[in-house]
């Protein structure tokens, strides 16, 4: 089964909606280990990481009617709950540590508070269209750029892992990555 099939990650979701268990551990076997990568580089914390993971297939399962497919497919949904549940963690690790600590001096939370990441409905917006459209730019791609450039950028292989798991030359992934990511950038000057 192609883990980046959007249909079969539809049904799985019809499946979970209707209480099957088994579904979930299958929804969890295409994906868990991309959006664990997602989440560690977020967090920093493999400990931390594993929590948020199994938080997030919590919310999969609780929250299965929050997923519109008119938004897009099921991937980059559990991937923005991911996202938002590691970055909700970075948040709560800062009000501890504001917490804890026993002086607050006012120029240090000034500095701090735009990397918060608290966005605006306007940005929020405008970050969902910016993804829709490297989505698409990523979607244009020719199979072997576009499986070389997912795999590298959303599931942390290096271009070495990626020769040798594809049994191809070092330097032929390098080459494919790079026209890759210079035909999604030629294809988004235009988008934004």
């Amino acid at each position: 089964m192609d883990a980046s099939d959007p249909t079969t990650d539809l049904h799985l979701l019809q499946r979970i909606a209707v209480r099957d268990t088994a579904a979930l551990a299958e929804l969890y076997d295409r994906h868990s280990r991309l959006l664990f990568s997602l989440i560690v580089r977020i967090v920093g914390d493999h400990g931390e990481a594993e929590e948020i993971l199994q938080e997030v297939f919590v919310r999969v399962w609780t929250r299965v009617e929050m997923y519109d497919a008119g938004m897009g497919a099921p991937l980059p949904w559990m991937v923005r709950v991911a996202r938002n549940k590691a970055i909700d963690r970075l948040r709560a690790r800062r009000v501890r540590a504001a917490v804890d600590t026993p002086a607050i001096d006012l120029a240090v939370v000034e500095a701090t508070a735009p990397a918060t990441g608290i966005q605006t409905p306007e940005a929020a917006v405008l970050d969902s269209e910016r993804r829709r459209r490297v989505t698409g730019a990523l979607a244009g791609l020719p199979a072997e750029q576009r499986q070389l450039i997912e795999q590298a950028f959303f599931e942390g292989y290096t271009h070495s892992e990626l020769a040798q798991r594809f049994g191809l030359p070092l330097g032929t992934v390098k080459t494919r990555i790079r026209l890759g990511m210079l035909a999604m950038r030629k294809g988004l000057e235009h988008a934004v």
